[in-house]
């Protein structure tokens, strides 16, 4: 069966658009290992390319020359193959190619950039010359580059200061697959999954296009997920590394605070990682920490708290917290697996371990689908902030602080069944949103929102929350 692009409808939409800009134009498309940007790429153009090369992960300059040299004998049909002697040489040669074509847009895709700018290889200042001298002067050339590296797609193109700074047009990141994406990619493929299922999966690997695509529609979501982490040989038991290592030159910061946010689940502060981490506060550390976040393994929020300007506020208030599904699993349940045992996951399902990991996971669930949450409450054009509060006795999760002057109070809440609020919790649920409103002294309507999988069970206490929210409504486009 031929592979089909599943959602990305804005994202081939928004490459359109720039293609037939009617300018030239340099487009970079980046985001997490796996996630299907060079299947995007080469899908939303049907492969129709005036030039394409990919580059040799961890291979000298000569040979990455000698590659791009190749790609370009394909395109030329020429009958010998020249291999110039530096990238100066080697985008000129592109050039004069380029120049032989006929009129029309002519896009250029060079996939895993990253990987051709070997040590010392001149690579970024014959790209910059290439661009700035030649491609930026025409209103044809449509240039793509993509990467998984993303440090080096930060520093090298999106916030370069060198002789590519603000050359860029746009850069297009792609996100993994939403629960409503996944639930498209398992029809395409004759799964037969419940909603819940899908869920369940996503919570353990993310929306990850490539994960999915290990999938056998023959297995339950159970048997897949110890078949791709548990067995013998699984795809993903060393997936970890891999992950960390592609998106990040020198990945070992990168690792370190990940583990530490893995640790906490509602997330930590800038003092508290570098105390978690011990590693030094510095520049070096800030990229570290906007490097994780632009490839959507980590968000940053700023705590409720009580109204004041928002330059009074201290940077050390901004939290951050793990949002990679796949990595919070992996520490959950792959890294120290002292059992080995290949139906590890189908017989831990109702295990203490499971269950703390699927409130948590659910939570991330949560967040990952606000656009999806916002809706269902029927507030998608209202502005919101999505924080959380920590106050000496309580905490929550997720406050919605809306400029309708109203705030959701939200309950996230994994069940198999309907959720049972019994009077212990409602006691407690009624002194957590006292203590809100004392310790944040807000003036605001407060709205008690449940999040749950299959909804709240009535009884004499379940009329304390006065909106509800059920999976199916993470599912919305």
């Amino acid at each position: 069966m031929p592979q089909q692009l599943i959602g990305r409808r804005a994202e081939v939409n928004a490459l359109h658009q720039y293609i037939n800009s009617g300018k030239s134009e340099f487009i970079a498309v980046y985001g997490r290992r796996r996630v299907g940007k060079t299947f995007l790429i080469r899908k939303a153009f049907d492969d129709k390319f005036a030039f394409t090369v990919t580059g040799v992960y961890n291979a000298p300059k000569q040979e990455q020359l000698t590659n791009f040299a190749i790609a370009l004998k394909r395109h030329t049909r020429q009958e010998r193959l020249i291999v110039p002697k530096n990238w100066l040489l080697a985008f000129y040669e592109l050039s004069q190619y380029i120049e032989t074509l006929p009129d029309g847009n002519k896009i250029i895709f060079i996939d895993e950039m990253p990987w051709m700018d070997s040590a010392k290889s001149g690579f970024i200042a014959a790209l910059e010359n290439f661009w700035n001298g030649w491609a930026s002067m025409r209103n044809d050339v449509k240039l793509i580059v993509c990467g998984s590296a993303t440090s080096w797609m930060i520093s090298n193109l999106i916030s370069s200061k060198g002789g590519l700074h603000n050359r860029l047009s746009h850069h297009l990141v792609v996100n993994p697959f939403t629960l409503g994406e996944c639930e498209e990619y398992f029809k395409a493929y004759k799964f037969r999954y419940s909603r819940k299922q899908i869920a369940e999966c996503y919570m353990a690997m993310g929306g990850i296009p490539y994960y999915l695509s290990l999938m056998e529609r023959s297995k339950s979501v159970a048997q897949n997920i110890d078949s791709l982490f548990f067995a013998q040989n699984a795809p993903l038991r060393n997936e970890f590394n891999d992950l960390y290592k592609a998106l990040f030159k020198n990945a070992s910061p990168h690792i370190a605070i990940v583990t530490a946010m893995a640790a906490k689940g509602s997330g930590l502060t800038r003092k508290e990682l570098l105390a978690a981490t011990h590693l030094a506060d510095n520049g070096a550390f800030s990229t570290q920490i906007e490097e994780l976040e632009l490839c959507g393994l980590i968000r940053s929020y700023e705590p409720f708290g009580k109204d004041k300007p928002r330059g009074k506020r201290q940077k050390s208030e901004t939290v951050f917290q793990l949002t990679d599904f796949y990595t919070l699993f992996f520490f959950k349940f792959v890294q120290g697996n002292r059992f080995h045992d290949e139906h590890f996951w189908t017989s831990s399902m109702n295990s203490p371990t499971h269950a703390v990991w699927s409130g948590l996971a659910f939570e991330m669930l949560c967040l990952a689908h606000l656009p999806q949450i916002k809706h269902a409450l029927g507030i998608a054009g209202v502005q919101t902030n999505a924080l959380s509060w920590h106050g000496k006795n309580a905490q929550i999760d997720l406050v919605i602080d809306r400029k309708d002057d109203t705030i959701n109070i939200c309950e996230m809440k994994y069940a198999k069944n309907k959720f049972e609020i019994n009077k212990d919790y409602e006691t407690r649920l009624e002194n957590k949103i006292e203590e809100f409103i004392k310790e944040t002294a807000t003036k605001k309507t407060l709205i008690l929102t449940f999040i749950t999988t299959n909804g709240v069970k009535s009884n004499a206490h379940s009329s304390i929350v006065q909106s509800e929210i059920t999976l199916d409504a993470l599912f919305h486009p």
